[in-house]
């Protein structure tokens, strides 16, 4: 289960020099859900991957390393949490996977760390991004939301960040949590449950994650009559409260399967999944990617849509939910974007 966001009220809003690197495009989309990873032996297909990709996120990683090495024992007691953190008698979920709407207790970047950590924490942020647009969606144009600036969220280390141990640097905000954990996590994309948001109706072009609402959109209009009455769905927004369940191997999950839709719809759905991953390093979004294919693949999907209240023609859902075995992203458009996204694999 994807952890309840620890902080869940949320104002109702609106308004609201790393070199570029191009997002997913719809052509490595497909490669990366069709191809065999490299051949390493003994290992699982998600086991090769993980390996093959572990070089190329050394960048990110690396400066975790370096602000830990730069920490003080004063910062070490405050800003440095154990990796069970949480965890009692073998029970609860790790701090370190929980989700959350503003800086973690006292963790405001700003306030902790010395100029030279906040430049590496920018490093790291900037790292995680997809390029120059991946950090523009991620910071809501630099303005982190309603948080106004990157020293006002927070930046905690669980475990040892240190080679060959298992740590994850979680920053949080209104609007975020995102992590970088160098794998450490296994069998979790993106190191654990992300939260993203922004304060602008989902549907305005202001709002950093339109593109995601569009290509909803555009799924949304591509089905007929008969695939609507299997893919609309009543019901509220409850995902911010109660976390977000992933389906496990074999399970029913609601709204229209990927495997009942035309060619046409399939790949609107592929470009959902390219446009919602985009924002983030390609690494991880090629990680997702490789963890649905593990699972069963795509055609273990399904898409739903939620009208919540009586919808009109321009804005004609909620929100959407595509899940499927050990995959959950939950995205609402209205009346601002809030988002939960879970993704683990079931395959050890």
């Amino acid at each position: 289960m994807l952890p309840a966001d620890k902080n869940p009220s949320c104002p109702d809003c609106t308004s609201a020099p790393a070199a570029a690197t191009p997002a997913i495009a719809r052509r490595d989309f497909i490669r990366i859900l069709g191809t065999a990873a490299v051949a390493v032996t003994g290992l699982t297909p998600f086991q090769k991957a993980r390996a093959a990709r572990a070089e190329k996120q050394s960048q990110a990683e690396g400066l975790v390393f370096e602000l830990y090495k730069s920490l003080n024992s004063e910062q070490r007691k405050k800003l440095v949490r154990p990796w069970d953190h949480g965890v009692s008698n073998g029970k609860g979920t790790p701090a370190r996977l929980l989700t959350h709407n503003a800086a973690d207790g006292k963790s405001k970047i700003g306030e902790e760390y010395n100029k030279k950590q906040i430049e590496l924490l920018d490093r790291i942020f900037r790292a995680i991004a997809n390029g120059d647009e991946g950090y523009r969606q991620l910071s809501r144009d630099g303005r982190f939301d309603a948080s106004n600036d990157f020293e006002n969220i927070g930046a905690l280390i669980y475990g040892e960040a240190v080679e060959g141990q298992k740590f994850s640097l979680v920053f949080c905000g209104h609007h975020l949590t995102v992590r970088c954990d160098g794998n450490s996590e296994q069998s979790v994309a993106f190191g654990g449950p992300l939260y993203y948001g922004h304060t602008p109706n989902g549907y305005a072009k202001t709002n950093v994650f339109s593109k995601q609402t569009k290509a909803a959109t555009d799924l949304f209009g591509a089905l007929d009559a008969d695939q609507k009455k299997t893919a609309v769905l009543p019901g509220r927004w409850v995902d911010e409260h109660t976390g977000v369940k992933v389906p496990k191997k074999g399970a029913k999950v609601p709204g229209l399967g990927y495997s009942d839709m035309t060619k046409e719809q399939k790949e609107l759905t592929q470009k959902v999944m390219a446009e919602v991953v985009s924002p983030y390093r390609q690494e991880d979004g090629a990680e997702v990617m490789e963890i649905i294919k593990a699972n069963g693949g795509m055609e273990k999907l399904s898409m739903a849509f939620y009208e919540e209240d009586k919808r009109n023609e321009k804005e004609p859902w909620s929100y959407w939910r595509l899940e499927g075995p050990g995959f959950v992203w939950s995205f609402r458009s209205l009346p601002h974007v809030h988002t939960f996204v879970n993704v683990t694999s079931l395959i050890s």
